[in-house]
């Protein structure tokens, strides 16, 4: 069995790493040639202001006054530049909008390696083409453009990480930051002669990434004064800014400005999705090359912002984000950066229109190159007689197409070429994307194939072993064929031998050759397949037909409820109702009617908002003084009984108490200091990582007592709970630890019922580490059932304030898993309780969570926002751990945390390259089952010697 568990491990590895080959490889091609526009351009430096976290509405409408927060940007629009809205695209994030800004592409997906703080594959960018960039900001956003720098010409000034507090001091001193240090630069810049002479040189860029705004929005979301009065210092600032560039260089007309933002942010300070606050950002442009406004009489847009912001007379020119880089690049006549997927918006530009046909030319040669080096690399490694080009793009289209836009400049037709040009790129685009998916089809049939394989092999060891299904059919051995194992070994050499004549990479013979000896273990079990068929042909049909629906309606329901949350209370409110339409009622009351109060209690959770919802520490508090009424309940309660509660024991949970009164004290005191704008007291922040530490070992010095230790365990995990929560998810613990209790109490009426084991008081049992394994019982078809789950970056405030995205990721995670542990360690009782081997319901659960992540892998994507992103390929590989957690013998139950939102994807968007963690569910699986018996089954004294318990 261990080997049986050790190989399990490892396949399912190679089917997690299968995502990042088949969905997570990068876009990125290299090899292009440098494509510029041959003719001289309009500037000869350019400013990009970034304002990080600026919505597109907040900037441009007019405050309750009937004023603008921004009266120098606005102006800008009405006299002196053009201006519309930048489509971002999801995610939503810093880095990815910088990226699609700079560089001109979007997300590369093979990022969720490496967090959102840097690309993982080197790309041109702007800065490095250009013959100098100066840039100022954050130190999260700043390197990134500078190590993929050839040369040293990109400069980088920060300031120090431990600034970006989200509640320590006031954020608009980010900005403050970066305009006094741009000043100090120039002043300087006048009594240096080398580094005069380089800020006067052409082909330059200075970027101003201000990161004030975002910092605010997070901390005191969009809506919130401080958000909005820092966008006015942040218009007082690029107004200062840009009188500085035009009195440092005599107003010679050669700069180009432009102001515009990364991303936008939800009205409950978040991002990283596609709601249309987060995705619509500001576009403001002028000076050199730019034009002029243009008063327009009406406008057709599908929005009704115009009329909103009071701007329907100016001509509104919206771009996708990624269009921003190649109109920098026009602009100061640097090479459009290879990587870049922008289309020119030429609209912005104030020059000749053999310039704007010249530079769109341009443009579309420089993405047609990065799609013929993608078709050529496909070609290299591919036979002949197998590869399909891409239709729509041939070589003679490609031909003709260009040859027909040079006639046309040539006799200055120049609005033909740009539509001709137009055309060439949305079919290069195309045929990038056709060429980097060509092989996800032939990987994700491998890797189904050794799903379905490895589901089969686990089922009829099920069956086989730890079953009756086929108790009493004929036993008869057959001698074993050569011939199966020679057709494998065949099979596998024809396999490796296709991969190799193509030159594939070495995960690509993993993936090939794992199905071969999959199969080959399921087909060695012909002889129970038989033995199956012939014992299923003895049961009456439609018992087979229905407890077929059943169980395939119950894997659907599962995967549904990862997508619709109401889901889970519908299957919550059906169990309420299970113990009514049986025995059950008739022989425990109290029992049933706790189950079904509880089990409607936790159907309320999921029905209650995730997203936008506002901190409540009343909720949090609330918690907390249930949590020490029910203490007090249960210490009096055990204290009747002298013989079973020992002093020792009762210091033990007088610490718990204190330990939850503490962090009840840290929550409302972080609360108060952070609106205050005082930071987070050390104090504070002492008591959090101590109750966290501690958390894990105090309830080791309770009693083994399968009532004393669960209810040790729920006291120090529900203060740590309560460190983490904001709101009424603090009091879902709490309800689901109780229901977990009369879950135990029920599987031990239901098995006392079917006359399997006799009640015993859970006062009376003992968790032990040393089972009898002759006591294990046999699985039988109600040992199947079913089970759930779904967080706020405010969560780890009493932790850390500063921007931490692995550590706040790490505190989120934790956050989850509380619940799963709380769960897992009424597994273990159960266990206890029902005489049940775990070894035989993990590969029940192993079935049913692989039948779930087969579902998931055709949901995987690599398009949208880390939200669809992220929490697909969480599912995907997480849903064997929701299954395990919540199995039972009678019944299978979904921890489900209610307090996930958006902030908590921006902190696993920030952790996503954790999710490795998640995704080898088999690690986090054995994991967690240690965990759960560590809790459950060790006993640590404060003195004197331990002692061993047993049954």
């Amino acid at each position: 069995m261990l080997l049986f568990f050790t190989l399990g491990l490892l396949i399912h590895f190679v089917f997690f790493a299968s995502i990042f080959d088949i969905y997570f490889t990068s876009p990125l091609v290299h090899g292009m040639t440098p494509q510029f526009t041959p003719l001289p351009p309009p500037a000869r430096r350019l400013v990009l202001f970034v304002a990080d976290g600026l919505r597109a509405d907040t900037l441009y409408e007019l405050d309750e006054n009937g004023t603008s927060r921004a009266p120098f940007i606005r102006n800008i629009i009405m006299h002196e530049g053009s201006w519309g809205i930048s489509h971002t695209r999801v995610p939503t994030e810093s880095r990815p909008g910088h990226v699609a800004l700079i560089a001109g592409f979007y997300e590369d997906v093979s990022a969720v390696a490496k967090g959102w703080k840097e690309n993982p594959v080197e790309f041109d960018s702007l800065f490095n083409e250009s013959k100098y960039t100066w840039s100022w900001g954050s130190p999260d956003i700043l390197p990134m453009f500078a190590k993929g720098a050839s040369g040293d010409h990109v400069y980088t000034y920060s300031y120090d990480a431990k600034r970006e507090d989200f509640g320590a001091q006031d954020a608009t001193k980010l900005d403050t930051w970066v305009f006094d240090n741009v000043k100090d630069f120039f002043h300087h810049a006048r009594n240096n002669q080398s580094l005069f002479s380089k800020i006067n040189e052409e082909k330059i860029v200075f970027f101003l990434h201000l990161l004030g705004i975002d910092t605010n929005g997070h901390a005191h979301r969009p809506s919130s004064r401080d958000y909005k009065d820092n966008i006015k210092k942040v218009d007082d600032g690029v107004k200062e800014i840009v009188s500085m560039f035009n009195h440092f260089y005599g107003n010679d007309g050669k700069t180009t400005f432009i102001f515009t933002s990364d991303h936008g942010m939800t009205d409950w300070g978040s991002h990283g999705a596609g709601h249309p606050s987060e995705t619509l950002t500001p576009l403001v442009t002028w000076g050199a090359g730019i034009n002029y406004p243009q008063r327009v009489s009406a406008q057709q847009f599908d929005d009704s912002f115009l009329k909103e912001w009071r701007l329907e007379n100016w001509k509104r020119l919206d771009v996708n984000q990624a269009d921003i880089a190649p109109l920098m690049t026009s602009l100061i006549g640097v090479p459009f950066p290879l990587n870049s997927v922008g289309i020119l918006p030429v609209d912005y530009l104030n020059n000749t229109d053999l310039f704007k046909a010249e530079s769109m030319f341009t443009n579309a040669v420089q993405i047609l190159e990065q799609f013929k080096v993608k078709m050529t690399q496909k070609k290299e490694v591919t036979l002949p007689f197998l590869f399909t080009p891409f239709k729509l793009l041939s070589d003679s289209k490609q031909f003709n197409i260009l040859r027909k836009a040079r006639s046309y400049i040539k006799h200055r037709k120049f609005d033909e070429v740009v539509s001709l040009c137009k055309e060439l790129i949305h079919l290069a685009l195309k045929g990038l994307s056709y060429y980097h998916t060509y092989d996800r089809f032939f990987l994700g049939i491998n890797v189904v194939i050794g799903f379905v394989g490895w589901i089969s092999y686990a089922s009829l060891l099920i069956i086989k072993s730890h079953s009756n299904l086929i108790k009493g059919v004929s036993k008869e051995v057959k001698k074993p064929s050569h011939l199966l194992p020679c057709s494998f070994v065949a099979i596998g050499i024809l396999v490796a031998f296709f991969l190799l004549i193509q030159a594939c990479p070495w995960t690509y013979y993993v993936y090939g050759l794992l199905p071969v000896p999959i199969w080959y273990a399921v087909l060695r079990e012909f002889q129970v397949v038989q033995d199956l068929v012939t014992s299923l042909l003895t049961y009456p049909l439609s018992h087979f037909v229905g407890y077929l629906l059943v169980f395939t309606l119950g894997i659907e329901i599962l995967v549904l409820s990862f997508f619709y949350r109401y889901m889970l209370t519908a299957g919550l409110t059906a169990f309420a109702v299970w113990p009514f339409l049986t025995r059950l009622w008739t022989r425990a009351k109290v029992t049933s009617l706790s189950w079904a109060f509880f089990s409607v209690l936790l159907a309320v959770f999921p029905l209650m908002p995730v997203v936008g919802r506002k901190p409540d520490i009343s909720l949090v508090m609330g918690a907390g003084l249930l949590v020490l009424l029910l203490s007090l309940c249960v210490v009096t309660s055990l204290r009747k009984r002298k013989d079973s509660f020992r002093k020792e024991e009762l210091l033990v949970h007088l610490l718990q108490v204190l330990s939850t009164v503490l962090s009840m004290y840290v929550v409302y005191s972080t609360q108060s200091s952070l609106l205050r704008k005082q930071g987070l007291p050390l104090m504070n922040q002492i008591i959090s990582w101590a109750t966290l530490a501690s958390s894990l070992f105090v309830p080791l010095l309770s009693s083994p007592a399968v009532f004393q230790r669960l209810f040790s365990i729920l006291l120090s995990l529900m203060s740590t709970y309560l460190l983490l929560s904001t709101g009424y998810e603090a009091v879902f613990p709490l309800v689901l630890s109780c229901l977990m209790f009369v879950w135990i109490n029920i599987e031990q009426e239901t098995l006392q019922q079917s006359g399997v084991c006799c009640k015993q008081k859970l006062t009376s049992i003992q968790f032990s580490y040393n089972t009898d394994i002759t006591q294990f019982r046999q699985l039988y078809l109600d040992d199947i059932r079913r089970a759930f789950f779904l967080f706020d970056l405010a969560s780890v405030y009493c932790f850390l304030t500063v921007f931490s995205p692995f550590m706040m990721g790490a505190l989120m995670m934790w956050k989850i898993l509380i619940p799963f542990v709380l769960v897992m360690c009424a597994f273990e009782a159960v266990q206890l309780t029902t005489q049940l081997s775990s070894k035989s319901l993990f590969l029940i659960v192993l079935v049913i969570s692989d039948i779930m992540a087969l579902h998931f892998f055709f949901l995987v994507k690599d398009y949208g926002s880390w939200l669809d992103i992220g929490t697909r390929q969480l599912l995907a590989c997480t849903a064997w751990l929701f299954i395990y957690i919540s199995a039972s013998p009678n019944r299978l139950w979904i921890p489900w945390d209610p307090g996930l939102d958006s902030n908590l994807l921006h902190a696993i968007r920030a952790c996503i390259s954790h999710y490795v963690i998640v995704m080898s569910m088999t690690i986090f699986l054995v994991f967690l089952n240690g965990l759960a018996q560590l809790l459950t089954t060790k006993k640590l004294r404060l003195c004197g010697k331990p002692k061993s318990h047993f049954m």
